[in-house]
C-alpha cells in the first residue's frame, strides 16, 4: 500500500525519536578543540575512519596550533603530516586553501554560516552541515554521508529519483524530518550504520526498525 506523505512523516519522526533512545552520541567521534580544528578533522575524514583521523591530528594541532600557521606551512610538509589520512594531496590542498581565505577574509574564525563555509576549498553541504552542528551548535540542513544515502533508501524515507544524490536527499529528509532532529538525525544514522545495518552484512534481526524497514531482511 502506497504511503502518503504525512505517514512519512509520522515514520520518519517516529524513526528519529528512535535513534535517539537509542545511541547516546550527541557530537562527532572526532576529537578537536576549536572550530578550526573541526573543520580540519572533517576534512581529513573523506574516504577515512575516523579512528585514523583522530591518530594523526594530536600531532597536526600540536605543530600548527592555529588556521596562521596552515595558511603558512609548505605544502609538502603538510602533505607529509597527513599522508596516512589518505587522498593527502588533495586534502592537503583544500586545508591550505580554507586556512588561507579564512585568515584573508574572516580575520582568522571560521565563519558560521552555510553560504560562507561553502566558499572555503573541500566543503560541501555535507561538511559543512557537520561542521555547523557540531563548532556552532547551528542546524542549517540534514548532513548526507554515505551511511544516510544507503539507510534512508533501505527505510523507503527517500524517493527513486534521490537515490545517490545527497543533494535531493537532504531536500526530502528536510521535509520530512522536524528540524530538531536534522543535526542528530545524520549523526545517530551513521553509529547505526556502524553497529547494526552494516552495508556488507546488515544485521537485520536485531534491528528495532526490522518491522517498519521496507529493506528488512527479517
Amino acid at each position: 500500500m502506497r504511503e502518503s506523505k504525512s505517514q512519512k512523516v509520522e515514520r520518519a519522526t517516529e524513526i528519529a525519536k528512535m535513534l535517539v533512545q537509542m545511541y547516546k552520541r550527541r557530537k562527532t567521534v572526532l576529537t578537536w578543540s576549536s572550530p578550526w580544528e573541526c573543520l580540519v578533522a572533517i576534512q581529513l575524514s573523506a574516504q577515512c575512519t575516523d579512528k585514523r583521523v583522530n591518530i594523526v591530528t594530536p600531532p597536526l594541532f600540536a605543530r600548527l596550533p592555529n588556521v596562521k600557521a596552515f595558511a603558512e606551512v609548505p605544502s609538502l610538509e603538510l602533505e607529509e603530516m597527513i599522508h596516512s589520512t589518505g587522498f593527502y594531496r588533495n586534502k592537503s590542498k583544500n586545508i591550505k586553501g580554507a586556512a588561507q581565505i579564512v585568515v584573508r577574509e574572516f580575520d582568522g574564525r571560521v565563519p558560521e554560516t552555510m553560504d560562507e563555509l561553502l566558499k572555503l576549498p573541500g566543503m560541501a553541504r555535507k561538511s559543512a552541515n557537520v561542521l555547523l552542528f557540531n563548532a556552532f551548535d547551528k542546524v542549517e540542513g540534514v548532513a548526507v554521508d554515505t551511511h544516510v544515502m544507503r539507510i534512508t533508501d533501505l527505510l523507503g524515507l527517500i524517493s527513486a529519483g534521490a537515490r545517490k544524490n545527497p543533494v535531493k536527499i537532504e531536500k526530502e529528509m528536510m521535509e520530512l524530518l522536524p528540524k530538531k532532529y536534522w543535526g542528530l538525525f545524520s549523526l545517530l544514522i551513521t553509529e547505526h550504520g556502524r553497529e547494526v545495518c552494516i552495508a556488507r552484512r546488515p544485521q537485520c534481526e536485531r534491528c528495532k526498525f526490522n518491522q517498519i524497514c521496507p529493506g528488512s531482511l527479517v
